[in-house]
């Protein structure tokens, strides 16, 4: 007898576990516990994504990590590094500047130490961009869309619409080369490049004007008549809950705003979330199946959460151990319990291994 299928998990959930391994990431430099998240992403991916077109754009951020991370090495050693280092590891042609241009140089010694530096500066910033692609990989943008408030709705759709972008693309390119190859014909070079492609803008030009018809004929842009009182209570709180979230964010990464920076931040979601439901009584619409937000979806979102929430406590109490000294330069160390809590986001892949296409 044929077993039921789990319902699908709700894609929010995927980003919030994802955005907490990202948030993890900013929280510290050391290589170890960035390649650890990594993997946990990495991971979480080959189990649990679908066979859905953008569930293959995870390679695509991979690669735009490691160009991200070259970039910030090349920075390094082109502009040279605030680092100060003793370990020289070449020196290069310095080209002299102007006065206006102090602080600034264009070669000189490259040391071991400023090396090191920028690939433990990029390596963070390619940790969160790989925790994005994992995001993207994993929710459907579609019923990320359907899942919504009404008041966000027609920025979601320009949200939509620009991620799944990429992944069409890459997707278009692919066949385009395929064919191309069963054709005897060159797929890469800069010859190869140019005949690829033309044809897959032009493509991206034609869906666009698909899906702009496809808008058009939904409907899409009505809105509800609404009392002035409540377009100006909306505003009211949707602005005043926007910067009470800037303002408590900002208490929070200071040590000085630590006593008002939680409340305040509170208190700007709570009128966020006022202002957004008021805002969706604008945008009558209705979901068809929406997606629930159950047990499942509970576990993975606090998975990531809850590394987010433990590598901060963590930076906290060993700051040393999660940003690793360079002067003097020594090697890294693993610190075990921030180890720990990052393998907490290894959760989804037992709670959500069988998520259907």
């Amino acid at each position: 007898m044929a077993t039921a299928r789990a319902p699908r998990l709700h894609p929010g959930a995927w980003w919030i576990w994802a955005l907490g391994l990202g948030t993890a990431a900013t929280r510290t430099t050391n290589p170890l516990l960035l390649g650890l998240l990594v993997g946990v992403s990495g991971y979480v991916v080959a189990v649990c994504r679908p066979d859905t077109p953008w569930a293959r754009s995870y390679a695509a951020f991979v690669k735009l990590a490691l160009a991200v991370l070259l970039i910030r090495l090349g920075f390094a050693v082109v502009l040279g590094s605030p680092v100060p280092g003793t370990h020289v590891v070449v020196t290069l042609p310095e080209l002299p500047l102007p006065a206006w241009a102090q602080g600034i140089r264009l070669g000189g010694r490259v040391t071991a130490e400023a090396l090191v530096f920028a690939c433990y500066d990029g390596l963070k910033l390619a940790t969160l961009l790989i925790c994005v692609g994992a995001a993207n990989a994993l929710a459907s943008p579609s019923r990320l869309l359907k899942s919504l408030p009404g008041a966000l709705y027609e920025a979601g759709v320009a949200v939509v619409v620009a991620l799944t972008f990429a992944p069409h693309l890459i997707a278009d390119a692919r066949r385009l080369r395929a064919a191309r190859r069963l054709r005897g014909r060159p797929d890469s070079g800069v010859r190869g490049l140019l005949q690829v492609g033309l044809p897959v803008l032009e493509g991206a030009l034609e869906r666009s004007v698909a899906l702009a018809a496809a808008m058009d004929a939904r409907g899409y842009g009505r809105v509800a008549e609404v009392p002035r009182a409540v377009h100006r209570t909306t505003a009211a709180l949707t602005l005043g809950g926007l910067l009470g979230v800037c303002a408590g964010t900002y208490g929070l990464l200071t040590a000085e705003g630590a006593a008002y920076g939680l409340p305040l931040l509170l208190a700007g979601v709570a009128a966020a979330l006022g202002g957004l439901r008021l805002g969706g009584r604008r945008s009558p619409r209705t979901r068809y199946r929406p997606d629930a937000w159950g047990g499942r979806a509970w576990l993975v979102a606090g998975s990531g959460a809850a590394v987010a929430a433990l590598l901060a406590v963590a930076a906290g109490y060993d700051p040393q151990g999660l940003r690793p000294g360079v002067v003097p330069l020594v090697a890294p160390a693993l610190p075990l319990w921030p180890a720990g809590a990052v393998l907490l986001g290894l959760l989804p892949s037992f709670v959500a291994s069988e998520e259907p296409s």
